[in-house]
């Protein structure tokens, strides 16, 4: 297990410190400020994460819409990206409460300024809907500049509590600079879905990309024969799961696989005699990502108890001979230090009947944590490496 940096009683917050860090190489942090807002935090204390996140992100939106206003793109669009990530980062940890109006309040300022980046970006990222169902999915559609004719796609999305804004830092910008079309969006009980319409997840993940691809194929520029479909976290089983029923797909990557979303309960004891409330024993404090945990199924999958929470997470599951269905060439990265879904990536790589790779990430070269926080440069160069041999660009 890798010692955190910071937050040593709490690996929770130290993970999502480290994968505020992350983003800081693709504009989307800046080290020091976010270390300064760490350093105000107190360890296992919903609100004063909130707070000190929301109070940088405020400052530097207002920052922002005063250098776009003094004729200062740069600084505006910088400053912009940085807000996103830490209103983002602001209500992580708020959905015990689903009423809590800070929730609603930090998402679409997050929201907001991440449009507001687009637009100054430079770069094609254009905010979409896709219909679904009775409503839509929100998204973005990202595009190689300069270039004509079809290209290869990557559909991705994140998983449990991932973002579609955050994927321009999981591999949307890597994807679009080796000449693929990316689109990202949110699904079901993730938070364009869940903040707008209420939508809670579903396991039967192939009603959400069917739809998706869909809309895609009919998008001029996407060559509809190199179409690969990529899920972070939760998603290393969602993804898997839609490819199994999904024939249009070409390729696809589980960052990182998950064969059963049980077996993350099973492993933290959310259903030990001592469990239901995230403690190790009588007189302990709760177990932080426990807490969290179960805090976070009742915002996305609607439970109301841990024991609902483990029971529902049951239906998502590969097992059955769903995993045996893909054909489409299939990419499962695993993390060493996974602190959600230890041996999980094995156990879907150990079922796959396709053409599949496993790959393997270490503590050693820093992307050991769970979907290689603080290494999605160097992960996703080597998984989009794999990418290019299945859906190269003609």
């Amino acid at each position: 297990m890798t010692t955190p940096m910071l937050f040593p009683d709490d690996r929770q917050f130290w993970f999502e410190t480290l994968r505020v860090l992350g983003q800081a190489d693709f504009g989307g942090a800046e080290v020091g400020e976010a270390l300064a807002a760490a350093a105000q935090i107190k360890p296992g204390d919903y609100d004063s994460w909130h707070d000190a996140w929301y109070a940088l992100a405020e400052r530097l939106r207002a920052e922002a819409g005063a250098a776009a206003a003094a004729g200062h793109r740069i600084t505006a669009r910088d400053s912009y990206l940085r807000a996103s990530t830490y209103y983002r980062s602001a209500e992580f940890f708020l959905h015990g409460n689903p009423d809590d109006p800070r929730i609603d309040r930090s998402y679409f300022a997050s929201v907001d300024c991440f449009h507001a980046y687009a637009e100054l970006s430079g770069l094609s990222i254009e905010p979409v809907q896709i219909p679904y169902e009775h409503t839509v999915l929100y998204g973005y559609l990202y595009r190689p500049a300069g270039q004509t004719g079809p290209r290869p796609t990557i559909v991705m999305h994140s998983g449990y509590d991932g973002a579609a804004e955050e994927m321009h830092f999981n591999g949307a910008l890597q994807g679009v600079e080796r000449g693929y079309n990316v689109l990202a969006f949110d699904g079901p009980g993730q938070p364009a879905a869940r903040h707008r319409d209420g939508l809670l997840f579903r396991p039967d993940w192939e009603h959400v990309v069917g739809p998706v691809l869909d809309w895609l194929l009919d998008q001029p520029g996407v060559d509809a024969a190199r179409t690969g479909l990529l899920g972070v976290s939760l998603g290393g089983l969602l993804a898997p799961r839609a490819a199994a029923f999904e024939p249009r797909l070409a390729a696809c990557v589980a960052v990182d696989g998950v064969y059963r979303f049980g077996a993350a309960a099973e492993q933290h004891d959310i259903a030990g005699p001592d469990g239901p409330d995230g403690r190790d024993g009588p007189g302990t404090p709760p177990n932080p990502t426990v807490r969290w945990a179960i805090d976070q199924a009742k915002y996305v999958l609607g439970v109301r108890s841990a024991g609902d929470f483990v029971q529902l997470s049951q239906q998502y599951s590969l097992a059955g001979g769903i995993a045996e269905r893909i054909a489409c060439p299939t990419l499962v990265c695993e993390a060493e230090d996974d602190m959600f879904f230890a041996g999980q990536p094995q156990e879907l790589y150990d079922h796959l009947t396709c053409p599949r790779e496993l790959m393997r990430f270490t503590t050693a070269e820093g992307a050991g944590a769970h979907c290689h926080i603080g290494a999605q440069r160097l992960a996703y160069d080597r998984i989009f490496d794999w990418l290019d041999g299945i859906l190269a660009p003609r």
